[in-house]
């Protein structure tokens, strides 16, 4: 159930409960049902794209796919194709079997040298062996706030198969990836109006361990909408995406978020919101990257806060 501007009620709850009904309101008047023109050509322009899926099981996962521009279109803005070939597919990456039978897709278009972003969320309607197309139900531009900017300086030819591994527990290599991590990409869901992709950031360690299967993220302050808290709060299932920039290895994390209020404390490390939310880690998967990416930091986002939790 949706309200007359198109927010459901997990939405509508975190706003109400985070004082920013009436900016939601404002804010939502950039939503469309297609994608806008001058957006197209910023689409076509990327070399990355985070996507967000559902498995069989229903638990949600965030994959990112690379590609040189042009792999990702859309002509008329009601639909946008991704390209990439099967022979190009890494099958440990579940995006590829979650598409197959649960068409809802989110996709958030990232452009980290510019802190300019884009989120799309629809269905797909077409996967064979060029690539997948996407029927478009909403799109939206976001805010730059807490964007880390680096430059993709070297995209290599795809190579499969990659190195991964899997688990249940975080510690060695995939603990480091997340203490480290300045980016993070998340995936939600709302059974009425699908997937979602989203970005969080910060500075290095913004992410907190708290034990082998829980993190703790602050929600800093956004657009309002709340459209990722606001999935959480009605569906728990969520996944998780860390690049490891300087390695090239991509690690994927699914499980159940939840949305913690007024966490005294907390002020400075999450931009004077003092909300925080908690993901229980039910199982990861850590890859290599199907191509050679090479990396330029440029700088942090001076929207970040300094305190960590």
């Amino acid at each position: 159930m949706s309200d007359k501007n198109g927010f459901h009620s997990g939405e509508l709850a975190v706003q109400k409960c985070a004082g920013e009904a009436a900016i939601a309101a404002r804010n939502i008047s950039v939503l469309t049902d297609t994608v806008i023109a001058g957006a197209r050509p910023f689409i076509a322009k990327q070399s990355m794209v985070v996507l967000s899926s559902i498995d069989r099981s229903g638990a949600v996962w965030a994959s990112v796919l690379f590609g040189a521009s042009g792999f990702l279109h859309t002509d008329t803005g009601a639909t946008i194709s991704i390209d990439v070939p099967l022979k190009e597919r890494d099958p440990n990456d579940p995006l590829w079997t979650n598409i197959g039978h649960h068409t809802d897709l989110g996709m958030l278009f990232l452009e980290l040298s510019s802190r300019r972003r884009y989120r799309v969320n629809g269905n797909v309607q077409r996967l064979d062996a060029d690539g997948v197309e996407v029927q478009i139900r909403e799109a939206y531009p976001n805010c730059p706030k807490y964007i880390q900017r680096r430059q993709l300086r070297k995209l290599g030819e795809t190579r499969l198969p990659v190195s991964s591994a899997c688990g249940t527990l975080l510690g060695g290599t995939a603990e480091t990836i997340v203490r480290q991590a300045d980016t993070l990409f998340v995936a939600s869901r709302y059974a009425d109006t699908g997937a979602d992709a989203s970005h969080r950031g910060g500075t290095p360690g913004f992410i907190q361990v708290v034990d082998e299967s829980t993190l703790r993220i602050p929600d800093y302050v956004g657009n309002s909408l709340f459209n990722t808290l606001g999935n959480f709060s009605v569906d728990p299932r969520a996944g998780l995406c860390v690049i490891d920039f300087e390695h090239g290895q991509l690690l994927q994390l699914t499980g159940k978020a939840k949305v913690l209020w007024d966490q005294q404390g907390t002020a400075d490390a999450t931009g004077g919101t003092m909300r925080v939310w908690e993901f229980k880690v039910d199982a990861w998967i850590l890859r290599d990257t199907p191509q050679e990416l090479e990396w330029e930091y440029f700088d942090a986002s001076p929207f970040n806060p300094s305190e960590k939790l």
